[in-house]
């Protein structure tokens, strides 16, 4: 009977050492998974098998609607902006909605501290966006105003609704393929969509913008 005991015991903890390790092995593999789908998606190796989900990175940048409606600083109306009229420069636009909090704790913050920074560089132009996908009854023109005067930012504001033809929501959402709002679009002199996200380290930002402008 000892015998059987002794061997009842040590049939068990075989049992548990071998469920440990298995529970341990698939923990791991699950880890490695995850770390693999957690890769920089715009590297030059998953850009081969993976397609990003939003942004159009690498693409030549669409025109802006005509459709778009433009105040200056002073709350006048403006004619169209067309990113053809700034050729040679390089294009930020900044996609917003008023009632959007992170647009307001971090987008624009980010926003006047680049435009502050490249202020006297005419070869920068900035424009801010209302790109209205949702809440249209409260992300409406007359935000723009209060907007840009909150922030005492000197460039264009755009309001975008977009049309049918779009999905009823900002023709630059829709042809930006962005992913919402705050949103960072950056154009190169060469008309090249080179930065399309949402979260930007606006120093790095204002270090390229400065040094890739010439």
């Amino acid at each position: 009977m000892n015998n059987i005991k002794i061997v009842n015991r040590k049939t068990v903890k075989i049992f548990v050492i071998l469920i440990v390790l298995f529970i341990q092995g698939f923990l791991a593999t699950a880890q490695n998974t995850g770390n693999e789908f957690a890769k920089p998606i715009l590297t030059n190796k998953t850009m081969e098998t993976q397609k990003p989900t939003y942004g159009i990175v690498g693409n030549q940048a669409p025109e802006l609607s005509n459709a778009i409606e433009w105040i200056d600083r002073q709350g006048n109306e403006m004619t169209p902006i067309q990113l053809s009229d700034h050729q040679g420069k390089i294009k930020v636009i900044y996609g917003f909605q008023s009632w959007c909090p992170g647009c307001h704790s971090r987008g624009l913050p980010a926003l006047k501290k680049m435009v502050d920074a490249l202020s006297e560089n005419d070869q920068v132009v900035f424009f801010a966006i209302q790109t209205v996908f949702e809440g249209f009854h409260i992300n409406t023109k007359d935000k723009l105003l209060e907007t840009l005067q909150k922030y005492q930012l000197n460039i264009p504001f755009g309001h975008d609704v977009g049309s049918e033809k779009t999905n009823n929501r900002s023709s630059t959402t829709y042809h930006y393929k962005t992913g919402g709002t705050p949103w960072f679009i950056f154009i190169d002199q060469n008309n090249q969509v080179v930065f399309n996200d949402f979260h930007l380290d606006v120093d790095k930002a204002i270090e390229y913008l400065t040094q890739n402008n010439n």
